[in-house]
């Protein structure tokens, strides 16, 4: 769990924003939940690695001896999405799309772009088994990548009924699946031979063990295993729907079917989907469908289908490649205001509010330059900041009504008159003139 210092925040912010745009022209409306939620609500929902990272809070007050808990640190967005629509089902549309950006805790161990505080950017659709949700939800996180400058990332897709048709063909005991999927989802994490020796640690024959992990390293041999069932066949169909959905929108040549891929999370039923860049070990995101989930809350099947992308891992990335635009990455004021004498105060924040109005990021520098002897320090304070421009009302200044502003980049400086300075300053920045804003 970290700080966050100004450049930190703003670079965060940025990435945000884009997210909230894109999501929004997708038709996703806004939600936000607790950060806390009761225990039962996000045990078992998953599966046993998943439990074990989850924060629990003990009982409080007449409790608090008893070192129960009962309440819990929010895992993940999308239980606490299951059980929002499994209460306020009629409130809800019918097709209910929902995009939600909100901190996660896990207690996991930290590295590189992994943290126990998280931002997650989710959006689910709920409602509809048709493969055209997945589509948009693909298209939907291409769009945003494309946006924040992504070109190389390839969006990894597979279906868990494949994965449980191979798993069956390979004589993995369906009382395993779940131990099985959990060993393979760290494939990329820990190669073959571990995930081999960790099958075998839960219970699973080591000759199913390498039958599961040589369908992996082999299309060809993966499709043979999972066509021996209609469940098989199935769930190649709905990949084929979806993949051929992508190819006109902005996720076409990105999408790649990736049989390795199995996704830890119990909860997931059908196609499943991770965004991969080639220099981050592990995913900018992931996501999937859900059918079963919101009816752990309240016993009826509604399907559901979601994609979370990593914020922090997504900040990782861009700042490693220098991707965020000049002015994201600019931290100081367009124009520093500085206090000529003590009687000139109030003049120096009249002027910052009128530069204010006009648009203009003001900062005042809050101890007088007495005459000028101070000068040499505002303007040492003003490069450490960043500013753009220095701006000198004296009492001369005051007398002919006009402004003496400094250009701190070129050096160049100038008395303008006092009602065209914040138009001078813009004209400077490269920015439109502008009238007094409210």
């Amino acid at each position: 769990m970290r700080d966050f210092l100004p450049g930190d925040v703003r670079r965060r912010q940025y990435v945000i924003d884009v997210v909230r745009r894109v999501y929004e022209r997708y038709g996703f409306e806004p939600l936000e939940t607790p950060a806390l939620e009761n225990i039962e609500t996000l045990t078992g929902k998953y599966g046993e690695e998943g439990n074990k990272l989850i924060y629990k809070v003990l009982r409080r007050g007449e409790g608090e001896s008893t070192g129960e808990t009962d309440l819990a640190l929010r895992y993940d967005l999308t239980v606490p999405l299951a059980r929002v629509v499994a209460e306020h089902r009629g409130k809800l549309p019918r097709f209910f799309k929902r995009y939600q950006i909100q901190p996660v805790w896990r207690a996991d161990r930290p590295a590189r772009g992994r943290f126990r505080e998280f931002y997650q950017c989710d959006v689910d659709a709920i409602g509809s088994t048709s493969p055209v949700v997945e589509a948009e939800m693909i298209a939907a996180v291409s769009e945003v990548l494309q946006t924040l400058g992504f070109r190389d990332f390839v969006v990894q897709l597979n279906h868990r009924e494949l994965l449980t048709a191979m798993l069956d063909a390979s004589g993995v005991p369906p009382a395993r699946h779940g131990d099985a999927l959990i060993a393979i989802d760290k494939l990329d994490k820990i190669g073959r031979d571990k995930v081999g020796d960790d099958l075998v640690a839960r219970g699973i024959d080591r000759t199913a063990a390498d039958v599961c992990l040589g369908a992996f390293e082999n299309v060809s041999a993966f499709d043979a295993l999972v066509s021996r069932s209609e469940r098989g066949t199935s769930a190649a169909a709905n990949l084929a729907a979806i993949t051929t959905l992508t190819e006109s929108g902005p996720a076409k040549g990105h999408v790649q079917f990736t049989p390795r891929l199995a996704r830890g999370l119990s909860y997931y039923t059908g196609a499943i989907m991770e965004i991969a860049v080639p220099d981050l070990a592990g995913s900018l995101g992931g996501g999937g469908r859900y059918d079963g989930l919101i009816g752990m809350f309240c016993g009826e099947q509604i399907p559901a289908c979601g994609f979370s992308l990593g914020l922090e891992r997504i900040l990782v990335v861009m700042t490693e490649r220098g991707m965020f635009p000049a002015d994201v990455e600019a931290s100081g004021p367009d124009v520093l205001v500085t206090i000529f004498d003590d009687d000139l105060a109030a003049e120096s924040l009249t002027l910052a509010g009128e530069l204010r109005s006009a648009g203009l990021r003001v900062e005042v520098y809050p101890e007088p330059l007495k005459g000028g002897k101070n000068l040499g320090k505002a303007f040492k304070y003003a490069d450490t900041r960043q500013a753009r421009f220095v701006a000198v009302v004296g009492q001369d200044e005051v007398k002919n009504a006009d402004v003496k502003i400094k250009n701190l980049r070129t050096g160049e400086q100038q008395t303008v008159a006092r009602g065209t300075v914040a138009d001078a300053i813009r004209a400077n920045l490269q920015l439109p003139a502008s009238g007094h804003q409210p």
